[in-house]
């Protein structure tokens, strides 16, 4: 079977005048490589070629975009403006001219407007792709939270914004010395983070607030918190940045057709420690919670990730 990496060389030279947004070089994966895409498409989150496209197009940056440069360098991005553009560089050793727009180029997109969202994914259709983002890209560890697993023990509305969409860990004793490692478990210092994010699909002025402030209540208990968007409206950036500086919680747009060019809008401040005192209201409600941070107080006491139990 043809690997990403290798549709991702093989589709480009193919196309040698062509230049590609993410999504468009998905849809000629769909035509050049049929097997492969059947084969994908028997998974039932992919089973339409809507949602198909959209996976692939989120497959096709970060390290397989760096892979296919690595093994062809003719294999060449445009990331500046977006939406990034992939193309085939007939010269690769050339400090060269960018090469020429082709007519068939999307037109720019004003800052503010990036990135898009296709229309048709659903907010829990964006988990997976979050969660592949954090992972690939900021080395994270995640778990999804499905606030149905909850016990609703308070009663009707009683545990309304308590619940993140996505939890993480970041290890930040990768590359200590055991010595180093054993003094900090040891202590009273942590060698991890804890990320907290809430998952939207626009913001626009009749939402952000709402969004933002249920971000706040689901995520200010970890080091970080984050509000996750596909998309905002330009008149609402102003409103994040003085509502960040307020509360602290960052603002992540994600990109759906290119993960790779999903970006921190507006970076979090954080959280010197974790609020336990909160953490345990989330853990004694909701089995997906109790899970993540008895996965967390694994890795503290042992140092050791178990990956069968994050990213998924």
């Amino acid at each position: 079977m043809t690997t990403r990496v290798e549709m991702i060389i093989e589709t480009l030279r193919a196309h040698p005048k062509q230049r590609f947004t993410a999504r468009e070089l998905a849809r000629e994966f769909v035509l050049r490589y049929p097997a492969e895409m059947a084969e994908k498409q028997t998974n039932p989150r992919y089973d339409t070629e809507e949602k198909l496209i959209a996976q692939l197009a989120a497959e096709i940056g970060g390290e397989r975009t760096v892979a296919a440069k690595k093994l062809c360098p003719n294999v060449a991005t445009r990331d500046k403006p977006r939406p990034r553009v992939y193309f085939w560089d007939t010269n690769p050793q050339a400090v060269a001219e960018p090469a020429p727009e082709s007519v068939d180029d999307e037109p720019e997109l004003a800052e503010s407007d990036i990135p898009l969202v296709a229309t048709d994914l659903s907010e829990q259709e964006l988990y997976p792709l979050l969660i592949e983002f954090l992972h690939k890209e900021l080395k994270l560890y995640c778990q999804r939270i499905d606030e149905r697993k909850s016990k609703n023990s308070h009663g009707n509305g009683g545990n309304h914004w308590l619940h993140p969409d996505v939890v993480a860990l970041e290890p930040l004793d990768k590359g200590w010395d055991e010595v180093v490692r054993s003094c900090v478990r040891s202590g009273h210092d942590s060698s991890v983070r804890l990320w907290s994010f809430e998952v939207k699909k626009h913001l626009t002025k009749g939402n952000v607030r709402k969004f933002f402030f249920q971000a706040v209540s689901n995520s200010s208990w970890a080091n970080y918190g984050y509000l996750v968007a596909t998309g905002l409206n330009s008149d609402v950036e102003a409103e994040l940045q003085m509502l960040a500086s307020l509360h602290g919680i960052g603002v992540l747009l994600l990109n759906t057709e290119s993960l790779f060019d999903s970006q921190i809008l507006i970076p979090a401040r954080e959280r010197a420690n974790v609020d336990w005192q909160s953490a345990n209201r989330i853990v004694t409600e909701n089995s997906d919670f109790h899970h993540y941070v008895e996965q967390v107080g694994i890795y503290n006491q042992t140092g050791r990730i178990i990956k069968s139990t994050w990213n998924k």
